[in-house]
């Protein structure tokens, strides 16, 4: 009998206990992130031994969204990832890459006590399901010179006309030598599909009340709105308001330009330049007849557990840490990068930090009027062609305005139509 037990118990150290279940988790490669990223894992794993998160950052051999589509077509995505822009997810869904989020019994529950009904239903699929966690976003808005801005005796541009008037006092030749020494704005004359987020597709959000590119997969950018904003860069391209060559270093920081279309990101890296730099965040002017709020890009980044996962459940679990108070609240301090969360700054438990954070407190208070992108699989091509015309119409001035809309549209319409 003896011998029995001593061999039970020999056994029992011999045969190796259950291992922890494993998640792969993706970060963002930018620092801020994987500071943010590493401290949550860390604080997760010393909590969970049971539930082992490994992290690291989106390889960066090129853009996270190649990679993520190159993983996606492999299967060699992660469990969760935190950096998923939604132009991308229309990919995703079709191809059955993603998780069902609203599947888990407290899904739709958590993501709407959290970032509201609203936000919530403009991240929803085709199919009213939602497959992405509203996550972060950062407000595009307009940043402003202080110091130029109290010298000139004027306040931040409200409006089309106001924006006008103002750079029409900015823009001046200082040396006398028959050149521009300072710009209202400055304005990517790149034809990039991304480059239209942060100028026209901000703009149009703004002169709209909230509108996106599409609507059941037909194009609405086309109608007097969107014609607005087209005219609003073309009259500043056409008087010299937005620089028409590239410059090294920022512009806005070394004060060759008034205005900036930026998001709370650029906050920290403003006060690392220069830290004696005044600046201060003002929402998009709009056109002269508009009321009501003022919408914007909210260039918001998502949370998904990709199918590839073993473990869904506690996926799901470690993505609900990843959207907790304690998480935004370092995802504020660490990135200054604003957490989708409805009312954030009227929440007690956000209220010490933005007490001494102003700046941040009006990306936040903006964040409650933002719109992402549409769920397209051809949103990518969509925005190529809008730039394509935006650098024809509003750049160089080859074509009208509202022509050049109507042709991108119709060339939006063809895609439907023949894929």
């Amino acid at each position: 009998m003896r011998v029995v037990i001593h061999l039970l118990i020999a056994f029992f150290f011999l045969v190796p206990r259950c291992a922890a279940i494993e998640i792969s988790y993706w970060s963002s490669s930018n620092t801020e992130e994987i500071k943010l990223a590493k401290i949550l894992v860390k604080k997760w794993n010393e909590s969970h031994p049971d539930i082992r998160v490994k992290m690291q950052p989106i390889p960066a051999t090129q853009s996270s969204e190649e990679v993520l589509l190159s993983a996606m077509v492999s299967k060699t995505t992660p469990d969760v990832c935190s950096n998923i822009l939604p132009a991308i997810m229309g990919k995703f869904t079709k191809s059955g890459a993603v998780v069902n989020i609203s599947q888990f019994p407290d899904g739709e529950k958590t993501v709407i006590s959290r970032s509201g009904a609203e936000l919530a239903n403009r991240f929803r699929s085709g199919d009213g399901n939602l497959y992405q966690v509203p996550w972060k976003v950062n407000p595009v808005m307009l940043a402003y010179n202080k110091k130029l801005f109290r010298t000139l005796n004027f306040p931040p541009p409200k409006t089309y006309s106001e924006f006008m008037n103002v750079a029409a006092a900015i823009n001046q030749d200082v040396d006398g030598n028959g050149i521009l020494d300072h710009w209202a704005m400055s304005v990517s004359i790149k034809s990039v599909w991304y480059q239209r987020l942060f100028d026209f597709y901000s703009f149009f959000a703004a002169a709209t009340g909230g509108k996106t590119l599409l609507e059941k997969n037909n194009p609405i950018f086309f109608n007097e709105s969107g014609v607005a904003v087209m005219k609003f860069f073309r009259e500043g391209f056409r008087r010299h308001y937005f620089p028409m060559s590239g410059f090294s270093g920022d512009i806005f920081v070394e004060g060759k330009t008034a205005m900036s279309l930026v998001g709370p990101w650029i906050i920290k890296y403003y006060q690392r330049i220069n830290p004696d730099f005044e600046f201060d965040f003002t929402p998009l002017p709009v056109p002269d007849h508009y009321k009501g709020p003022v919408y914007t890009y909210g260039d918001p980044k998502n949370i998904v557990i990709f199918s590839t996962t073993k473990h869904p459940k506690e996926a799901w679990a470690f993505v609900k840490f990843l959207i907790s108070r304690e998480a935004d609240l370092k995802l504020l301090e660490i990135a200054n990068q604003i957490p989708a969360r409805v009312k954030i700054t009227e929440d007690p438990y956000f209220r010490d930090f933005f007490r001494d954070k102003p700046i941040l407190k009006k990306a936040a208070a903006q964040a409650s009027y933002i719109v992402p992108m549409d769920e397209s699989p051809h949103l990518v091509q969509i925005l190529d062609i809008i730039s394509r015309q935006f650098e024809a119409a509003a750049v160089y001035g080859v074509i009208e305005p509202r022509k050049a809309l109507k042709e991108a549209a119709e060339n939006v319409k063809t895609i439907y139509e023949y894929w």
